[in-house]
Parts: structure tokens; C-alpha cells; sequence
């Protein structure tokens, strides 16, 4: 016989000043519960664990991925199709996530799976590092290094796919359902703001290094390490989750296992329910999964190619790109929040069809653009600023919607198989878009922005059939909008 602490979903955020916590002991025969009691603090401090965490986590993003990551592969003379494959990687590794879900549903702690699958991922990166150091001294050639970032990259993204489901179904438990926009746009928020500051602070630093740019790199690569062991240590002050327990209790049909880290319970294996034909019965998650997926797809058909436009055919200094990069972020971060809330208020599937078709549109800007001092100081700052504020409004609603749609039983795999499908059409896109530029299909890059613009049109539609598990959002009320801001200018 085992213990496990279950809270109920509906008081992890309560206006009372504490949280009961009901004690399921878990038999063959018997389920007999006690009371305990959680302050509203102790999810008050997970909640900001979990910000600190995306703030760290953040700068190790900036460092391993993105504008530098690309700009450092653009000095080593890499082609488009190594970009095609740098950004397909994190996409195709997500193959593995309903693996990772599985397995993650065997273990009795969402912090203790957390760290053993990130901390490998992380601290792989310090490889690299010794790489730039080999080739500065001569002992590796540029081809070498390229590769070895690309094996890098690949089993870092690898072995952090094992974790993203579990870690998405940890944070979707300790948020309640009708604060997820708010909170996470906070959240959001917070860590555009430190790409805001990190991003041209590190192309600055990068572009100017005394040793060269590579080594420049090298350096920054280090210290996003030491952030991103930084943010594992955030893991420790949230309420830990048993997943075994959850899903017994979720059988039970009204509770959740929330517990601290020093208090988690065991529970007997639970048998894992057919999951597949429940699967093929969810219309609704389905019609999901097919929007995300042919989205993801027409997505990432053009949009790792952006930077490479702009550092190889533009022929910008990185110190350009990176402070259009955080006019994106600075955007984004101004607009989360807004998203968050009119996401509460309308409901996520309105504002992601909506913005959705201005999203769609958006790599049809690129067209024209050239290396003018117009483009340089008034067109491509707007841009970044309008794929800032609509595309904080995808990624957030977006991942909310994934929230409403996925049943709170096993809902890991259900997170794993979204990430898995989609992640394949996203590498795909990928891998087809570096093609087409690599041998100059329909004007290479530019024809690219239109085939990726008629595909995001097309991912829209399956979205009209997908429905939130709260019934009162329509389409009509993102008629709304302005409602609110009437009203007031009326008081």
C-alpha cells in the first residue's frame, strides 16, 4: 500500500488563503483519503520558480540556438542545407517525445525525470566549446567544426525531447486552466525581455571580441551554460508531481497529486490505458493535430531562412541582426500579456485564426526588401516588430490550445504525440525549404516566402473545427475586442 498527496484541480488558484490537500492511499480494493493542507504560497512560488527557470533557460537558448548560433555557421562557410538540417533537428527529434512521455509516466517525480533528461542535454554544449578552442589552434578544419556542431546539436535536442512532454504536462497541472493566458503570458513576457536585453548585448560582445568572432562565440556559449545549469536549479522550488498517482487519481475522476519535494509518495504501476483508440476517437484532437501539423510545416518552410537572408544575401553585420532581433523580442514581450488576457476573454482558438492569417502573410513582406538605408533603418525594424506582436499571439495560443484539447489522463503522451507529429512536418519544411533555396527553386529564397504563404492559409482551415473545452468562446466574440476599451472611455 502507497501513499500519494492529490489536490484538486479546481484550487490551485483560489481566492481562500490556503489549498487543501486531499491524501489518496491507493489499494487493490480500497482508496481512503486524509486531509493536509498547501498554502496559496507554495503554488505562488512554483509559479515564480517556473519564470525564473524561463529566464535562465532563455539565455541558454540565445547562446545554443538562433541568430548567433547561425551566425556562427555562417563564418564557418556553411550552406543553406545545413541550415535546412539545423533547424529540422530540434523538429525531428520531437519523434521521440511520446517515448520520453512513456517513460516519464514511470516515475514517481516530474522533478527528478526533469533533471536527469536536462542536465545531459545542457551540458553537452561545453563540447563544442572545446571544439572552438581545437579549431582556434588549427587542429580541426572549418568543415570539422560544422559537423561536430551539428552532432551536438542533434543529441542535445535528442535527449531534451525525452523531457519537453513531461515538463509541459508538470507546469499545465500547477496553472489553472482560466489563468494559462495570463500566466504564461507573463512568463512569455519575462523572457522576451531577456532576449530584449541578452541578444544584442551578446551580438555586441560576439562581433567585437578581441580573439575574432568565433572565439567570441565560444565565450558566450560558456556562459550560456552556466545560466542553463542555473535554471535546473529552479526545479527545486516548485510543487513536484507524481504522474502515477495523477493518473489513478484522474481515474477517480476528480483529483490531482501535487507534492512538495521532500513529501512524494509511491503509488503502484498503473497500467497505461489503450491509448490509441482512444486517440482515434478525439475528433477534436485530431482536427488539432492537423492544423498544428501542416502549420508547423509551412512555418519552417522559410522561416530559418530569414536570419540567412538577411547575414548572407543582405550581407548585414550580425550587430544589425541582432538588434532587429530584439525589436522582435521587445515586441513580443509588449504584446504577451495583452494576448494573454483577450486569450481569457475570447478564448485561444479566436485569436490564433485571426492572427493567424496576418502570420500567413508575413513572409510576403520580405518581398523587395534590399540592402538600402531605408530597408536597414525603417522596413526591416517594422517587420521585426510586426512578427514580434502577431507571432507572440501563435506561440501562446497556441500552446494553450494544445493545454485545452489534451485530456488531463496521460496527458503527457497526448503533449508527446502533438510534438512528435508536428515536429516531423516542421523538419520536413525545413529540409524542403534548404533544398529548394540550395539549387534556386523559383528564385530560391524569395519564391520560398510565397510557397510558405500559401501553406499557412491552408493550415488555418482545419482550426475553424476545433473547439475549446469551454463552450462560450466564438469567433464572434473576437468581434469584440474593443468592447472593454469602450467602455471605459464611456466611464
Amino acid at each position: 500500500m502507497n501513499n500519494a498527496q492529490v489536490e484538486t484541480s479546481s484550487s490551485l488558484i483560489s481566492e481562500t488563503s490556503e489549498i487543501e490537500i486531499v491524501k489518496t492511499t491507493i489499494s487493490s480494493d480500497i482508496i481512503s483519503k486524509s486531509k493536509d493542507k498547501f498554502t496559496k504560497d507554495a503554488i505562488r512560488t512554483s509559479l515564480k520558480a517556473s519564470t525564473v527557470d524561463g529566464i535562465f533557460a532563455g539565455i541558454f537558448g540565445i547562446t545554443t540556438g538562433g541568430i548567433l548560433l547561425s551566425n556562427f555557421l555562417v563564418e564557418l562557410g556553411a550552406s543553406p542545407m545545413t541550415f535546412g538540417l539545423l533547424a529540422s533537428i530540434p523538429m525531428l527529434v520531437n519523434l521521440i517525445q511520446p517515448l520520453g512521455a512513456y517513460i516519464s509516466e514511470r516515475f514517481h517525480s516530474r522533478c527528478q525525470y526533469s533533471l536527469l533528461i536536462y542536465a545531459p542535454s545542457r551540458l553537452i554544449w561545453l563540447i563544442l566549446v572545446i571544439g572552438i578552442a581545437a579549431f582556434s589552434q588549427k587542429l580541426i578544419d572549418s568543415q570539422q567544426l560544422v559537423t561536430l556542431t551539428l552532432l551536438i546539436v542533434l543529441v542535445s535536442h535528442l535527449w531534451g525531447g525525452l523531457g519537453s512532454a513531461s515538463w509541459l504536462s508538470w507546469i499545465a497541472t500547477l496553472v489553472h486552466r482560466r489563468l494559462r493566458g495570463r500566466y504564461f503570458g507573463i512568463r512569455n513576457s519575462v523572457a522576451s525581455l531577456t532576449n530584449l536585453i541578452c541578444v544584442p548585448v551578446a551580438g555586441l560582445a560576439v562581433s567585437h571580441w578581441y580573439g575574432g568572432t568565433l572565439q567570441g562565440y565560444g565565450v558566450a556559449l560558456l556562459i550560456g551554460i552556466l545560466f542553463g545549469v542555473m535554471s535546473l536549479g529552479c526545479q527545486y522550488f516548485k510543487l513536484d508531481i507524481n504522474p502515477q498517482a495523477q493518473n489513478a487519481v484522474v481515474t477517480d475522476a476528480k483529483n490531482l497529486d501535487v507534492t512538495t519535494n521532500r513529501q512524494i509518495a509511491d503509488v503502484n504501476l498503473i497500467s497505461q490505458p489503450k491509448f490509441w483508440q482512444s486517440i482515434r476517437k478525439d475528433t477534436n484532437f485530431l482536427m488539432f493535430l492537423l492544423y498544428f501539423s501542416v502549420w508547423m510545416f509551412a512555418v519552417n518552410l522559410c522561416n530559418p531562412f530569414f536570419n540567412l537572408y538577411m547575414l548572407d544575401t543582405l550581407d548585414l553585420d550580425v550587430t544589425w541582426v541582432t538588434l532587429y532581433s530584439s525589436l522582435q523580442a521587445g515586441a513580443n514581450m509588449l504584446m504577451l500579456i495583452l494576448w494573454g488576457r483577450l486569450a481569457d476573454k475570447i478564448g485561444n482558438r479566436s485569436v490564433l485564426f485571426f492572427m493567424g492569417i496576418l502570420v500567413a502573410i508575413a513572409p510576403l513582406l520580405w518581398l523587395g526588401i534590399g540592402y538600402t538605408s531605408l530597408d536597414m533603418w525603417l522596413w526591416l525594424p517594422m517587420l521585426h516588430i510586426f512578427l514580434g506582436g502577431s507571432g507572440a499571439a501563435i506561440d501562446l495560443c497556441g500552446n494553450n490550445m494544445q493545454l485545452e484539447v489534451a485530456p488531463l489522463k496521460n496527458q503527457s503522451i497526448y503533449f508527446a504525440t502533438i510534438a512528435a507529429v508536428a515536429g516531423l512536418c516542421g523538419a520536413f519544411g525545413t529540409i524542403i525549404g534548404g533544398f529548394l533555396v540550395q539549387i534556386n527553386f523559383c528564385g530560391g529564397l524569395l519564391g520560398l516566402f510565397v510557397f510558405s504563404t500559401i501553406f499557412r492559409l491552408v493550415a488555418l482551415l482545419p482550426l475553424i473545427f476545433v473547439q475549446e473545452s469551454r463552450g462560450r468562446q466564438s469567433f464572434i466574440q473576437a468581434f469584440q475586442l474593443f468592447q472593454p476599451f469602450r467602455l471605459r472611455l464611456r466611464g
